[in-house]
């Protein structure tokens, strides 16, 4: 034990005694960590700078610039070497520093080597694991090295904290002015006055059980078992996204609904034969001519965005909540039609046995097995590939799910994502 790890650690145990026994429990030997040096020098772990190696002080400055000057409570994640820290407890006004840790052994390491028993005295730092909260809280500022060295139990915060960084840049096809937005809500105006409204839907299934069907790959486990309960007297009602549609179709299984939302949807996804009593849900940006080819019941509804602003004064409907997938209007759909209970299948978020989604080849609904560079933990704590737009869709889902505790979510299948808020179902989960 170093020197330094001593001092460190005795004001942490003075502090914060049970995260001390915490961190005196974390394994730093299974880093690879080496002295980067340039004008400066730095550390790096596993091939990542925590700093820059050149002028830490000023990259810290930085960073520390992007936080609002004014607020009494600022929060940082990653510990880094503690130069953010020092930075901020430099203003006068700042009553309290949250500093949250997103990989355990990499703290501790740092502790053994440097001394950072300057900013872990100050009275104004608290100190915690990012995993022991729930939600991120703001403002922030996340270490950006340590987005990337986020241990297991930290991942689900690390994957807020980048889904809220990417927050404007994923909204930015979303301008109300732009063209092909605009030609494309005028061209869906007339479906849009003459269709149903989706709030007539609201309350038909009040204490009912509603199974929502999205496309990853653990729905192909349960193709038989869906066809076997829709054959059932007494069933819950079948929802599926627009993708699911198909590969339902193709094993028997014809859905209650459908929600679609999304302006790629095409005939390929949403064949309109033999759907006159299959309901679809669905939003202005869906294509006209999709919509005019369903014979089935249609109902209209909007989301929060702003595309849809002046369209809600001029044809008023029901409102679903939208988070960058299908899925949310799915979920959110089933929770305003009354059900006590919702059962999701094929809600992966993820790559499980390698492949992108149940039903399509490969790269057919856009993402590749090969742009998998991320990772969730699934239903059995494992690492599983993902994409970051998937991490973010999994983040806005737990969010609504812990919005509306008057509900049980099930998942049907632990080989996907585990999803926060939700219990593995007892007879269809494996």
């Amino acid at each position: 034990m170093s020197e330094f790890f001593e001092r460190n650690v005795e004001v942490i145990q003075r502090r914060w005694p049970s995260l001390s026994e915490r961190l005196l429990v974390e394994d730093a030997s299974l880093l690879q960590a080496d002295l980067v040096e340039g004008l400066g020098s730095t550390l790096s772990i596993n091939g990542i700078q925590l700093t820059s190696r050149h002028d830490r002080t000023r990259e810290a400055r930085l960073q520390a610039d992007s936080l609002p000057v004014d607020s009494p409570v600022l929060h940082v994640y990653g510990t880094g070497l503690g130069d953010l820290q020092m930075e901020l407890l430099q203003r006068a006004g700042l009553g309290r520093l949250y500093v949250h840790i997103l990989n355990g052994a990499v703290f501790a390491l740092v502790l053994q080597l440097l001394d950072q028993q300057q900013w872990l005295s100050d009275p104004r730092v608290e100190l915690l694991y990012a995993g022991d909260l729930a939600e991120i809280q703001l403002p922030f500022f996340a270490l950006p090295a340590e987005l990337v060295l986020a241990d297991d139990f930290n991942a689900k915060i690390r994957d807020r904290l980048i889904s809220e960084t990417h927050l404007t840049f994923n909204n930015r096809e979303f301008d109300p002015q732009a063209p092909d937005i605009v030609e494309r809500l005028q061209a869906s105006l007339g479906l849009v006055q003459a269709d149903h409204d989706v709030a007539e839907l609201f309350g038909l299934c009040k204490g009912q059980e509603i199974f929502v069907i999205a496309t990853g790959p653990s729905l192909e486990q349960h193709f038989e078992t869906l066809r076997t309960i829709l054959g059932q007297a007494e069933r819950p009602l079948f929802v599926c996204v627009d993708t699911a549609y198909r590969p339902l179709l193709n094993h028997g299984i014809h859905p209650d609904v459908v929600v679609s939302i999304d302006q790629r949807i095409s005939a390929r996804h949403l064949p309109p034969e033999d759907t006159v009593d299959i309901t679809l849900v669905y939003m202005p940006m869906v294509d006209p001519q999709v919509l005019a080819a369903w014979q089935g019941p249609r109902y209209a509804g909007y989301s929060a965005s702003p595309i849809y602003q002046q369209l809600r004064r001029q044809v008023p409907k029901g409102e679903l909540y939208v988070g960058g997938s299908v899925i949310h209007p799915a979920v959110d759909l089933a929770v305003k039609m009354g059900a006590a209970q919702v059962t999701l299948f094929g809600a992966d978020f993820a790559f499980p046995n390698d492949k992108t989604h149940a039903g399509w080849s490969d790269g057919d609904l856009g993402p590749q097995l090969k742009a998998a560079k991320h990772w969730v933990l699934d239903g059995h704590g494992q690492r599983i590939k993902t994409q970051l737009n998937f991490r973010s869709y999994l983040c806005e889902l737990e969010r609504f799910i812990a919005g509306h505790p008057q509900v049980r979510f099930y998942n049907s299948s632990r080989a996907g994502a585990k999803i926060a808020g939700t219990a593995f179902h007892p007879e269809l989960a494996s």
